[in-house]
């Protein structure tokens, strides 16, 4: 096989073969695997985490591979190895975007890997909406895109409310139980094959933040701390250490924008490049449907959380664009880009004082972005607190922790909250 060849996912692996999805977001992913049940597909998320995956991703890849792609390509060789899946009939999914860093580039390292690995044979699916790989087996329809965008809100929703309410519940374990039975339930609704309204949608949406307003809580006032970064670092539990849950033991409340975030900067940046340099001539059309879609589906999850509850809505995208105007060019795209400067930007507006940054190794766009703004974000925010934190396969976790805690402790010394 050349080295350069790519194994395709036909029509009739489709009938018999497993799909093994990376995780990042737990919720989010389990949801998006079940759904892609209704359309014949046989999906599971991955859940194997820890030092093997670690060590299996660096056996694999160069050490100077960013953190997040020595992760996932650790995850699927580990779970390959483990003897759990038949390696003739099993798939793996990855996701392209199409910008200029692993999210598009590292496939082809994940299929250099698997070749040496002896796994050349196993095909890897591009999970990506502007045609970069296609494969005769997989193919995204409009009804199946839509699922998947109502699995990113109902996760969005889960992790925001989780969030808020598991650093001030009275019952521990009570927010991450309603989670989990809301995530089983939602699980079950996408992969059922009955249609789906949106007006059922919303009902929902209603549902879930009714059930997690009834959580008793203390009327504590918490040091909320904003998480931005690279995406995968900032959502995935085993890249970030399980970051929001070490600081809600620490006694301050994790604050994140969502995924759906990032799916509206990802269809604004690419109307935005056509505004720059008139590329994209004739996608740019769908590529404004989308943004006015998700962004209608955003106004209507800030209205239910609003009109249901005293939880803190997510702002809207259109005000996040605004906010990152006043700091970088809307042409800065690489990694995050701009939409890492416009969370910071948003955090604070908030009155969300104290920021990690989470950085993994081998990301240069995001030290660059990330770094490179907190110098002006802290002389035109006097006493708001930014740090970086690095992520890789050797850094050190009391390290990461004791600079979180001095955060935490110039944030109660300041009386930022």
């Amino acid at each position: 096989m050349d080295e350069n060849s790519r194994v395709e996912f036909t029509k009739e692996m489709k009938k018999e073969y497993k799909i093994l999805i990376p995780t990042m977001l737990p919720r989010h992913l389990k949801m998006i695997a079940s759904l892609l049940n209704v359309y014949g597909y046989d999906a599971e998320l991955l859940e194997n985490t820890g030092k093997e995956v670690i060590d299996t991703g660096l056996k694999y890849v160069h050490n100077d591979t960013c953190y997040p792609a020595t992760l996932v390509v650790g995850q699927f060789i580990s779970a390959l190895n483990s003897g759990k899946y038949d390696v003739h009939k099993t798939a793996l999914l990855f996701t392209q975007t199409g910008g200029g860093c692993r999210a598009s580039n590292y496939i082809s390292l994940l299929r250099k890997a698997l070749k040496k690995a002896g796994y050349g044979y196993i095909p890897v699916i591009s999970l990506n909406f502007i045609g970069l790989e296609k494969n005769s087996g997989f193919k995204l329809s409009i009804p199946m895109i839509r699922r998947m965008l109502y699995a990113v809100i109902y996760g969005d929703i889960l992790m925001l409310l989780t969030n808020q309410v598991k650093s001030r519940e009275i019952h521990q374990g009570d927010a991450e139980r309603l989670a989990d039975e809301w995530t089983v339930r939602l699980v079950d609704r996408l992969g059922n094959k009955k249609s789906l309204s949106y007006g059922a949608i919303k009902k929902t949406f209603r549902a879930i933040v009714r059930d997690f307003d009834k959580i008793p809580v203390t009327r504590e006032k918490k040091v909320k701390v904003g998480i931005v970064g690279e995406i995968y670092v900032k959502f995935s539990p085993m890249a970030n250490r399980f970051l929001e849950n070490y600081l809600i033991n620490e006694g301050a409340e994790p604050v994140m924008a969502g995924l759906l975030d990032f799916a509206l900067y990802y269809v604004y940046g690419r109307m935005v490049e056509y505004d720059m340099y008139r590329i994209h001539k004739w996608s740019r059309f769908l590529f404004r449907i989308a943004y006015k879609v998700f962004a209608s589906k955003q106004a209507d999850i800030i209205k239910i959380i609003k009109e249901e509850s005293s939880f803190d809505a997510p702002t809207p995208f259109a005000e996040t664009v605004e906010l990152a105007k006043q700091y970088i060019n809307l042409g800065v795209k690489m990694g995050e880009g701009w939409l890492l400067v416009a969370e910071m930007a948003e955090h604070i507006k908030r009155g969300t004082n104290n920021i990690i940054c989470t950085q993994p190794f081998g990301c240069l766009p995001n030290h660059i972005v990330g770094k490179g703004v907190m110098k002006i974000m802290k002389e035109r925010n006097p006493g708001v607190n930014l740090i970086a934190i690095d992520y890789d396969a050797s850094a050190s976790e009391i390290n990461q922790q004791n600079r979180i805690k001095l955060l935490l402790a110039n944030a109660a010394q300041g009386g930022n909250q």
